[in-house]
């Protein structure tokens, strides 16, 4: 049977459409081995509430609140 035109440009458009899906593939399977944990991830506020990637020194919040940790401590009575 005779190819026509149409059979042979959609052809085309379906072998270009192939290649591009496998090239998007192989792009993600090559940026997928980046790292890309949770930590890295991770976004947290400084005092002035901007975003910085570093996480508060943890020396800094029990100075601010010290009465966080102290469970022991009886609520006073009036």
């Amino acid at each position: 049977m005779a190819m026509t035109w149409n059979k042979k440009e959609r052809e085309n458009k379906k072998r270009q459409a192939k290649k591009k899906k496998e090239e998007k593939m192989q792009e993600r399977k090559n940026s997928a081995g980046k790292d890309t944990s949770l930590e890295n991830m991770m976004a947290y506020l400084d005092e002035d509430g901007n975003l910085t990637s570093l996480p508060p020194d943890q020396r800094k919040k029990k100075a601010d609140n010290p009465e966080a940790g102290d469970k022991d401590a009886a609520p006073e009575k009036e």
